[in-house]
């Protein structure tokens, strides 16, 4: 069996990985780290979780014992990882981490978009882009993988053959986005707390909101992307606009775009969160406007499954020249 470590194994992104590696058949958790929550069970913070891992509690990070790990998955907040550069390098294992510090090829575009000097920049170019759709070959090479974020994958899956195809203008798309709750992570504030969110609906980050860069990278496109806090646990439904450039078929151009996708469908029927909920699966559709000359495009996944850590072990299978759909579902849990 190949041992994964896990970085914030206590944060809802961890409990994830911990209940998908529970049922995969090459990959299993190994050391789990969540200093904050050092020496109490898995079962305390995850419940749902106490038939797969009896006895097992959280560790407190130390880079020693990373030995003996062939993996490590960071999900860490933004600017963890690079703390821990040196340690991840140093300890022979591959790496797949979910935050935001490799997911950017360049210095000062981090900068701009994050507010912060990066502190590894020597790194960036040898963490590959962690969207398997895009970059199969190269990650499956690789020993270093940026997970992208919740909001960016979907985009991009909506978008991109678009653009790929010249059937939209390259500037000015608009995302429109909404995120479970859960996107927030475990510890809770005033904006997250039930009665803040609950019969609500609020719009964040106007015009600065950081996985913009990631969407622009991605797609080739200039992108005006706003966030939505959607009163929900989970669930990410991205809403794209982009100018036509003549009249076009999108929902052809993403058929053939995602055709053969095991995790990608693609159909006239309008995404709904739901559908995608416990699962890796993004369902994407796309309809032209001909009054408007608009190209309006839209996907569904679960923030915690394919915007994050489904996809960081459909990565990790690649890595490990596993069956890439290993231990992930393309079925949802409805209702």
């Amino acid at each position: 069996m190949i041992r994964a470590a896990i970085l914030g194994a206590s944060g809802y992104v961890g409990g994830e990985l911990l209940r998908l590696l529970a049922s995969h058949p090459a990959i299993e958790a190994g050391t789990l780290f969540g200093s904050s929550n050092a020496g109490q069970p898995v079962e305390a913070l995850h419940p749902h979780l106490s038939l797969a891992y009896p006895g097992r509690a959280f560790d407190t990070y130390d880079a020693a014992k990373l030995a003996g790990h062939d993996l490590v998955f960071a999900a860490l907040p933004h600017g963890e990882t690079q703390k821990l550069a040196d340690d991840l390098v140093g300890s022979g294992a591959r790496i797949v981490d979910l935050g935001a510090d490799f997911r950017l090829d360049e210095a000062d575009v981090f900068e701009r978009w994050y507010g912060e000097k990066h502190a590894r920049p020597d790194l960036l170019g040898q963490f590959v882009y962690g969207l398997p759709e895009l970059h199969r070959e190269a990650i499956a090479k690789a020993r270093f993988v940026a997970a992208p974020g919740c909001y960016p994958t979907a985009a991009t899956l909506a978008i991109k053959p678009l653009v790929d195809a010249g059937a939209v203008e390259t500037k000015g798309i608009i995302v429109d986005a909404a995120s479970g709750v859960s996107g927030a992570g475990r510890s809770a504030n005033a904006g997250t707390h039930f009665c803040s969110v609950d019969g609500s609906f609020r719009a964040y980050g106007l015009t600065r909101h950081r996985h913009t860069a990631e969407m622009e990278l991605t797609s080739g496109a200039e992108v005006l992307f706003t966030p939505h806090l959607l009163p929900a646990s989970r669930g990410i439904l991205a809403t794209c606009y982009a100018r036509a450039t003549g009249p076009c078929d999108p929902l052809a151009i993403l058929r053939d775009a995602w055709a053969g996708e095991a995790f990608v469908h693609v159909g006239e029927a309008l995404p709904e969160t739901k559908w995608a909920t416990g699962s890796n699966a993004a369902f994407v559709t796309a309809r032209f406007d001909e009054r408007t000359n608009t190209v309006v495009a839209l996907a569904a996944i679960d923030n915690l499954g394919k915007g994050a850590a489904g996809q960081m072990i459909q990565c990790a299978n690649l890595m490990f020249g596993l069956d890439e759909g290993a231990g992930l579902s393309r079925i949802g849990v409805y209702p």
